[in-house]
């Protein structure tokens, strides 16, 4: 029988219970639209996922100004709204 492993990389763990704030980023030009997870942990910095990879860290910058440009640079548009850790405890 073929097991499929489904945990997430170790590096998505690194942010697990210390993200401060989260963004989704999309590709609008594709269809279905690429989308791209962003976490900002407490020190603010940005590690920006790949759902469609596993939750793979594609990006990686010590500053939110540093991954939004990496983001806008690849034609990723913001999707309205930003969630925060403190908004969900």
């Amino acid at each position: 029988m073929l097991k499929t492993d489904t945990t997430l990389p170790l590096e998505a763990d690194l942010v697990k219970n210390n993200w401060e704030f989260t963004e989704v980023w999309i590709d609008p030009t594709l269809s279905p639209p690429y989308l791209l997870l962003l976490l900002s942990d407490a020190q603010g910095n940005c590690r920006i996922y790949d759902p469609a990879e596993g939750y793979k860290v594609v990006f990686s910058s010590p500053s939110y100004d540093q991954a939004q440009y990496w983001l806008l640079e690849d034609e990723y548009e913001p999707i309205e709204g930003r969630l925060r850790m403190s908004e969900l405890v």
